[in-house]
């Protein structure tokens, strides 16, 4: 039969290409089965717990409306709560931690991923994952017994030379004064987040680290070919390639900053007015609010708490969608699918 130069025939049907099926079998049919059910049951799990923080904190809700977002005091029983003071502390607490995390993790994972000699890197690989996997009370008496005694007189330092930016002052420190109290440097959002950054960067580095090591290894080659350094080839291959595991585990650090209670709330000190300045004592959190208050609350107290929960809850939820969506556009989220 003839064709035009169309690629249709010449009775001027079009030439539709020609459907094809397979049967998959019955072990994919299972296996299909078997993934689809596990991912509606994890969609499933969340709706009922977003729906079980919902029905338990209506009751706080209703009663405040939208005051609860914009009203800093916590005093449930006497009809004064809300959760901008301690939603603005977990805010600053996480952000302290990825930004002290995120350079330890991208450092740690180029060392092991291109650096390291082979027998290295393994035990390298097996100790973060040992990292990621201590209790954060640990981290958290670390912090409290140890850390926090050594970063005073940096926090000092940085309060006295730095304090002109609003983020670093602190008030009732006196520059000038070298006998002058460090306890209002304490128990700050400054110990409580660089505690977190310790529990978050193995988790962002073991990400980082895996997305690195799939980088092309055709690439590589061909920028070595072409002259390029060790660390040329990392610059212009690897960071490129692995930006979406990048993001992908800063934000996954962030979601497990921002619900972060026990090592949180071992070392701070709660303060329920919006507090900005990081070196200073005092600072609040969700999750250590409700680590606090719940077994002193009463019953509309626990609707409070709840509330609170559920904004922390609808918070790392979009922190986790909006991951999930940068790393799907990245050259390296595209290809791990």
């Amino acid at each position: 039969m003839t064709r035009d130069t169309s690629g249709t025939e010449a009775t001027g049907v079009p030439d539709l290409p020609r459907r094809l099926y397979a049967d998959p079998g019955l072990p994919d049919r299972v296996f299909r089965g078997v993934a689809r059910s596990g991912g509606g049951l994890v969609l499933a799990v969340m709706l009922l717990v977003g729906g079980f923080l919902l029905y338990r904190a209506w009751q706080a809700l209703s009663r405040a409306g939208w005051s609860f977002l914009t009203t800093e005091a916590w005093e449930p029983d006497a009809g004064r709560f809300g959760i901008a003071a301690v939603l603005v502390g977990t805010v600053l607490i996480a952000l302290v931690a990825v930004a002290v995390a995120v350079p330890l993790a991208i450092g740690g994972a180029l060392y092991i991923s291109e650096y390291a000699p082979p027998r290295l890197r393994r035990t390298l690989i097996s100790v973060v994952d040992l990292m990621a996997a201590v209790p954060s009370v640990v981290y958290g008496l670390w912090g409290l017994f140890f850390f926090e005694g050594k970063i005073l007189p940096t926090a000092r330092w940085i309060a006295t030379y730095l304090g002109w930016i609003p983020l670093f002052r602190v008030d009732g420190a006196d520059p000038s004064d070298p006998l002058a109290p460090e306890s209002v440097y304490t128990s700050s959002t400054l110990v409580a987040g660089v505690v977190v950054a310790l529990m978050v960067a193995p988790i962002a580095c073991s990400v980082m680290r895996e997305v690195f090591s799939q980088a092309p290894v055709g690439e590589r080659e061909g920028a070595y070919a072409l002259g390029a350094t060790r660390w040329g080839m990392i610059r212009s291959v690897v960071l490129p390639f692995g930006k979406g595991g990048m993001i992908g585990g800063t934000m996954l650090g962030l979601g497990r900053a921002l619900g972060e209670t026990i090592g949180v709330y071992l070392i701070i000190s709660p303060v329920f007015e919006i507090q900005w300045h990081v070196l200073q004592s005092g600072a609040s959190s969700v999750a250590a609010l409700i680590a606090l208050r719940y077994g002193e609350a009463s019953e509309f107290g626990m609707s409070a708490l709840m509330a609170a929960g559920l904004a922390l809850f609808l918070m790392t939820l979009v922190v986790n969608f909006a991951a999930s969506s940068i790393v799907a556009r990245s050259r390296s989220g595209a290809a791990s699918e």
